[in-house]
């Protein structure tokens, strides 16, 4: 079997924004090891969110939806990491933040299923295609982090792909 860097999209959500809770969620991230490779506050359109979100746009709670997301500047994050979208996701917890485990994000700071504090990438197909919905080529950055043979063991560097 051979590994993969793989990388994923994360939004903090108004909620986040408002609650002044951007600094301690990215710290989360970069305290699990995870590489930031993008980063940008920016105001959502209904473009953008028509696209991101076409799954919902016959449901009931889209406009709302879409209302939320548009009330205030959001943060976009691509995270990279090995099996990056299946870590952030447990970090993350479930959308039904009241029934996610304490410890998780949502778990730590929120109690709804709509105001839920934060998007991620559900697979990554869809986190390949949400970062280039999100970030120009040019806004996404391949660095070296001096710490990256201290967060994977031997046998995980040598299998990456």
């Amino acid at each position: 079997m051979s590994l993969q860097l793989e990388k994923t999209l994360v939004i903090l959500k108004p909620d986040a924004m408002q609650r002044n809770l951007l600094g301690e969620i990215i710290t989360r991230f970069e305290k699990k090891g995870l590489k930031i490779v993008g980063l940008k506050m920016i105001e959502l359109e209904d473009i953008l969110l028509d696209d991101h979100y076409a799954h919902h746009k016959d449901k009931p709670f889209f406009a709302g939806l879409k209302n939320y997301m548009k009330s205030s500047p959001v943060v976009v994050i691509a995270l990279e990491g090995i099996e990056v979208v299946e870590a952030v996701r447990l970090l993350v917890g479930p959308t039904k933040s009241r029934i996610a485990d304490a410890g998780s994000i949502r778990g730590d700071y929120s109690m709804s299923g709509q105001t839920n504090i934060i998007h991620s990438s559900d697979s990554s197909e869809n986190a390949a295609a949400e970062i280039k919905r999100f970030f120009k080529a040019e806004e996404l950055f391949n660095y070296k982090k001096i710490d990256f043979e201290f967060l994977y063991g031997d046998e995980e560097r040598e299998e990456l792909v």
